[in-house]
């Protein structure tokens, strides 16, 4: 007689999951015939087995001990048999330790209709057991006796702490089991220690027992008998405090069963499809997933197929065949349009069902709707589409910040801003590239926001371009927190003010230009009046020689230095031509010059007053010393410090004026040092460079030279510096561009 097959429920959910599970699982029907198991007991038990379903369980396991039958056949009329361990001795002898759990399972009709079998072989595990308790009872770890001819029992050490009583305490049997727990544990222990007596059967059970002091405690108590002429004459065992491993195991029975219920209430629909009728069977849950009343399904395979899309019916339908012919698992998510025009999105899970030949004759699975899920996904990427659709087009700078400074992800306008790629800006923080005096005002602010001070922060700054020129920047920075309130990143957004701050500074310098116009116009009459009076006095001295001298000879040196003098009043008219659009465009105007070459030619020009003057010059300047000066700049106010030396010369000794130079970092030092009367910088000090300021009573002096002096230096982006004392004489120090 052929039973009715297990229900769909129950088989499919069995079936479908103790396949993997790491428990050795067997099911069988009423005849004890397999129709399931785990690979975990095929492994363990059906050795030498490829298929077991339709075999029976004696038949793959003759060996089985006897006392199995009996328990099997009182399983199959509703009993259920749990076993935490037994040991099985062999008819050839070998030992073997078994634990179990046999329950049956009905079908549909109420009726039983098999067994689910879990097993598993302890033995080497009980050995084990075995060796410890010895190495216990050698260590003395909660021993104990009871002599059945006296009644006097015997407890060790350990086994008094355990109870918590004291080391004199001398206990009796029925106090000794008035220690466990009332109830199910008193009345476990009774039974056990009943049946030890009677029938010689030892124990080995965990149960509670309430320690003098009151606590509640797990112990693992196992027992042993002695027999004399058929009597029980002696106990004997040991006693061991398992409280905080029990305690363990009962919470993480009660995680199980919560997970268990969590997963029950899921809702995933279960469905089979038998491949030879090609008809599919579905539970109740899997309704509510396609939102389908049951009235409207019909179980042809056509029916479903007809709601799949067809994009994802091609893929599914391929990924079966694969599973039917090789067998395992498959997962897919597809689309559907249900019978009231729903449109779904489902997770599907499954596995083949092969027979004992190894052909896959159906399918069973789990369904789940993820349409909610998938909507929420797809409505979130088209922000997500969005937002970087912005982030990437956007022409202000943008870019993603990470909590150390880190770039994460930036867009190409700030890119171009400063000059670097992705790749290379992504490989840098923030700090790298900021000017160095705007950092500790970004961090400031940033830290304001990290600390939750405020949610962001707005500042101008700047940051280097990759090619080293400075680009200014309004900086705006946004803080993104975490679901939990942490911060995540920062956003950035930059704009590029390179353009504005420039035409600012362009606006700036040409109102500086046409103010430094208006002074150079007045500088230019200044430098007229002065240096042409150095010339015009040369040439007013050289023709009164002219005019005294008699010597033929003397006349024609005369007449060369006159024409020396002549040409360069003339040079110097030309350079002042310049003079006055210099200021405009210094810069251009300034170019690489000898110096060694231009203070010769100015001491040339001046020849006659150093003659006069009996001065001695010495000039220390390399012979290919250069430069970056404007021509008549320098020619003016090396002329002007020559003719201040002379003009200012002690009456006491000849002039001695020395010409050094030096070559600084980035700048070339000029000293021009004489004996003349020196100033009182102490008094004058303040006004040395002032227009129309004198420190002598010299009959000559205008109060100018320095004046223009300083001031055509300082066009030239150099400086003037000045020591003196009275009486010991002065050195200028001037400061020129390198070439």
């Amino acid at each position: 007689m052929t039973n009715k097959p297990p229900s769909i429920l129950e088989t499919l959910s069995v079936n479908f999951l103790i396949k993997d599970s790491p428990a050795a699982v067997a099911i069988v029907d009423h005849n004890m015939n397999f129709i399931s198991h785990s690979d975990v007991w095929l492994a363990e038990f059906g050795r030498g087995f490829k298929t077991i379903i339709g075999k029976s369980y004696y038949e793959v396991l003759p060996d089985i001990p006897i006392e199995f039958v009996e328990i099997f056949e009182l399983c199959l009329r509703g009993k259920s048999d749990i076993n935490k361990g037994r040991k099985f001795t062999h008819p050839n002898g070998r030992l073997q330790w078994l634990k179990w759990k046999i329950n049956p399972w009905k079908q549909d009709d109420g009726s039983i209709g098999g067994l689910i079998v879990i097993m598993e072989d302890v033995t080497a595990e009980q050995r084990m057991e075995e060796l410890l308790l010895r190495a216990e009872q050698v260590a003395q770890i909660g021993g104990w006796k009871v002599d059945l001819l006296t009644n006097k029992v015997y407890w060790t050490d350990i086994t008094k702490a355990i109870h918590e009583v004291s080391k004199d305490y001398v206990p009796n049997l029925e106090e000794g089991i008035n220690f466990y727990k009332e109830g199910d544990h008193r009345d476990k222990i009774t039974q056990l220690v009943s049946e030890a007596i009677s029938k010689g059967t030892p124990w080995d059970a965990e149960l509670q027992v309430v320690t003098a002091k009151g606590r509640e405690v797990w112990v693992r108590a196992i027992g042993e008998t002695e027999f004399i002429d058929g009597k029980c004459v002696r106990m004997f065992g040991t006693i061991q405090d398992i409280d905080d491993k029990k305690k363990a195991e009962i919470e993480y029975q009660k995680t199980n069963e919560r997970l268990l219920l969590a997963a029950e209430a899921t809702g995933f629909g279960v469905w089979e499809f038998d491949i030879a009728t090609q008809r599919t069977m579905w539970d109740a849950n899997m309704f509510k997933v396609y939102d389908i009343d049951p009235e409207d399904f019909d179980s042809d395979l056509n029916f479903w197929k007809r709601m799949v899309f067809p994009e994802d019916l091609a893929r599914m339908e391929k990924n079966v065949d694969i599973v039917i012919e090789k067998g395992g698992t498959y997962k897919d998510y597809f689309w559907v349009k249900n019978p009231k025009g729903k449109i779904l999105y489902i997770r599907t899970h499954g596995l083949a069902v092969q027979n004992e030949s190894g052909l896959t004759v159906r399918l069973i699975g789990t369904a789940e709707n993820l349409t909610e899920y998938k909507n929420t996904q797809l409505q979130l990427t088209k922000t997500e589409e969005s937002l970087q659709g912005t982030f990437e087009n956007s022409s202000i700078g943008m870019a993603l910040v990470g909590l150390d400074g880190q770039w994460t992800k930036v867009n190409d306008s700030i890119c171009k801003s400063v000059g670097y790629s992705r790749d290379e800006l992504l490989k840098l923080t923030f700090q790298d590239i900021t000017h160095p005096e705007d950092l500790d005002k970004d961090l400031t602010l940033l830290e304001e926001v990290i600390e939750g001070k405020r949610d962001s922060y707005q500042i101008e700054k700047r940051y280097y371009h990759k090619k080293g020129h400075i680009v200014y920047v309004l900086l705006t920075v946004t803080a993104v927190k975490k679901i939990n309130g942490d911060l995540s990143h920062f956003i950035s957004q930059i704009v590029d003010l390179s353009s504005r701050i420039e035409a600012e500074k362009k606006l700036t310098k040409l109102l500086d230009v046409s103010s430094e116009q208006n002074n150079s116009l007045m500088n230019f009459a200044h430098i007229v009046s002065h240096n042409l009076r150095s010339h015009s006095s040369n040439l007013s001295m050289l023709t009164g020689f002219l005019e005294k001298e008699k010597s033929e000879t003397e006349r024609q040196n005369i007449f060369g230095m006159l024409k020396q003098a002549s040409n360069s009043l003339n040079e110097t008219v030309h350079h002042l031509n310049e003079v006055v659009h210099v200021k405009a465009s210094a810069h251009e105007k300034m170019r690489n010059i000898n110096l060694y070459e231009t203070l010769k030619g100015v001491e040339q020009n001046i020849c006659v007053l150093l003659k006069e003057k009996e001065a001695t010059c010495k000039i220390a300047i390399p012979k290919k010393q250069t430069l970056r000066a404007i021509p008549a700049y320098l020619d003016s106010i090396l002329l002007n410090l020559f003719t201040n030396s002379l003009k200012y010369s002690h009456p006491d000794r000849p002039p001695l004026i020395q010409i050094n130079s030096e070559e600084l970092e980035d700048k070339i030092l000029v000293t021009f040092k004489d004996n003349g009367l020196g100033i009182d910088l102490k008094k004058h000090g303040t006004k040395l460079f002032g227009m129309y300021k004198t420190f002598h009573r010299n009959k000559d002096a205008k109060g100018i030279g320095l004046f223009i002096t300083k001031n055509q230096i300082e066009a030239m982006n150099g400086s003037i510096e000045v020591e003196s004392t009275v009486d010991v004489g002065t050195t200028f120090k001037l400061f020129f561009e390198k070439n």
